[in-house]
């Protein structure tokens, strides 16, 4: 799914309004239906809806939100500022829709104070939607304040009021707290950025039937991974494949203390399917691996650590979980570097050992991976003020070194040589564990060598890493699954992916 601006946002809009053809505020009224069958479908506990409302469009949709709802049968209470509102022609017109509805309350924001919100009762933002461009007033700031310390359940309409869609907030900025945000027909930039995101609750996109010529038209640089992207990616298995047609992939991980990470990395690469998986570690891992990981072939490295990385052709290489930082380590991976041209995937501890001697950088073979979280990334390029920076700085290195770069986050990013963005909306808290990255990386160097574009590699083996983390959790908790539960649950996924692709 496509990420645009609200400028193109609006040309979108505009688009379909001309050519649908389709008026604004039947767009609008088809927008504000939307929003009342997610919320019938879904708020079947709550019987009253106070709706809060400015003078712009967002707010024309909280009159025909509030209007629907009424009809529906629900008690309708609708806020607004009387003594400055002075609506959008859209907004007009649906607010004298409103008033023609005795039994629809129609208060002052300052009556909010006094107005007793029972359990019952949801709070609906339609204060501001994509079009605020600026700090918020006294009046609004204050009303948001009040209704962010409210237990009852609170969804934004677009987009929470007082949230950019585009950027970065400003300190201290004043936003609508929401537990969801029915946001139409696309993503937004600012609900994929831990900064932000935090105030959108569960997003829920709305198809409100813009035009799909103009959305197939429009160039973007930032996409949201969706399931009609993975359907066109995945491979299902050959029934005449062999392991010779799967690939072979080397894990390279382990040292003293550390062998849980090549253990976690390899049986995560033997569940992704690679027809052959080897390791190398350190003997000091040789039992725990052998043990572990019966399928995977065992090729030792050193004695504690790694001091050797052999190479062999017609390979992918998995570089870093657990290889701790000694100088000879260090030296074994530089050795590496300089006589394999052929892609590698690089996590971890490679990527500190590369961080320490910023020369090696330049040493990483084009086409290759590198997974770093933010610390990482930072020892590797610099620090950054926020995530949207980082990001732009990772799209300048990806073109600069010709790598694609998947950044971890909440809402991991892949970032590929000609700077395009991939915004992963799978996964949950509960990867925030030791060991999650181990077996991402195990994943993604699996679907390099079965011939996976590396592109496609991290998009899916993200992908697929999030997915099977949202099955660990509805098993286990977040609180409580482990990354070994997500290796387990590889099968479940793969399981629903061929079940698609065959429908």
């Amino acid at each position: 799914m496509k990420i645009f601006t609200i400028e193109k946002i609006r040309e979108a809009d505009k688009f379909t309004i001309i050519n649908q053809p389709i008026s604004s505020i039947s767009l609008m009224e088809r927008a504000s239906s939307a929003c009342v069958e997610w919320i019938i479908e879904h708020c079947k506990n709550h019987t009253k809806f106070s709706i809060f409302c400015g003078s712009g469009n967002n707010g024309g949709d909280g009159f025909a939100i509030a209007r629907l709802l009424y009809l529906k049968g629900f008690d309708i209470n609708v806020f607004i500022d009387k003594e400055n509102s002075k609506f959008s022609d859209d907004a007009m017109i649906n607010y004298k829709r409103l008033k023609e509805f005795s039994g629809i309350s129609v208060q002052d924001f300052k009556h909010s104070e006094s107005f007793e919100f029972d359990e019952q009762t949801v709070i609906i933002d339609a204060l501001f939607g994509t079009g605020l461009s600026r700090k918020l007033d006294r009046t609004y700031k204050e009303l948001i304040e009040k209704l962010n310390k409210l237990s009852q359940v609170k969804i934004s309409i677009d987009v929470p009021s007082g949230l950019f869609a585009d950027e970065i907030l400003e300190e201290n900025q004043t936003i609508f707290i929401a537990d969801y945000t029915l946001s139409f027909q696309f993503w937004k930039r600012s609900f994929l950025h831990p900064e932000t995101g935090k105030f959108t609750g569960k997003v829920v996109i709305l198809d409100i039937d813009l035009s799909k010529e103009f959305i197939n038209k429009t160039a973007t640089d930032y996409v949201v991974t969706d399931d009609e992207t993975i359907k066109g990616i995945f491979k299902p298995r050959s029934d005449f494949a062999h392991k010779g047609s799967h690939g072979k992939a080397i894990i390279v991980a382990g040292s003293y203390g550390k062998i849980g990470a090549a253990v976690l990395a390899t049986q995560a690469a033997m569940k992704t399917g690679a027809g052959l998986t080897l390791t190398i570690a350190p003997n000091c891992g040789y039992e725990i691996l052998q043990t572990t990981c019966p399928e995977a072939m065992f090729i030792s490295g050193g004695e504690n650590f790694i001091k050797e990385i052999e190479i062999q052709k017609d390979s992918v290489y998995g570089i870093g979980p657990g290889l701790g930082t000694d100088l000879q380590t260090e030296k074994a991976l530089l050795d590496f570097l300089k006589h394999s041209q052929n892609p590698v995937l690089l996590d971890a501890d490679a990527l500190n050992l590369i961080s320490r001697n910023q020369d090696i950088i330049s040493l990483i073979p084009k086409n290759s991976v590198i997974t770093p979280h933010p610390k990482e990334f930072e020892r590797l390029f610099g620090k950054t003020e926020d995530s949207f920076q980082r990001l732009e700085l990772a799209r300048i290195k990806a073109k600069e070194l010709k790598i694609h770069i998947v950044l971890k986050d909440h809402h991991t990013q892949i970032i590929t040589p000609e700077g395009k963005v991939f915004y992963n909306i799978t996964g949950n808290s509960g990867l925030a564990k030791g060991g999650s990255g181990d077996v991402l990386t195990g994943i993604i160097t699996s679907l390099l060598a079965q011939q996976y574009s590396a592109k496609n590699a991290c998009i899916l083996g993200v992908w697929l890493h999030g997915k099977a983390a949202d099955f660990s959790a509805e098993k286990f908790s977040k609180e409580a699954m482990l990354p070994s539960n997500v290796i387990d649950e590889l099968g479940n996924v793969f399981l629903l992916l061929n079940k698609k692709a065959t429908t």
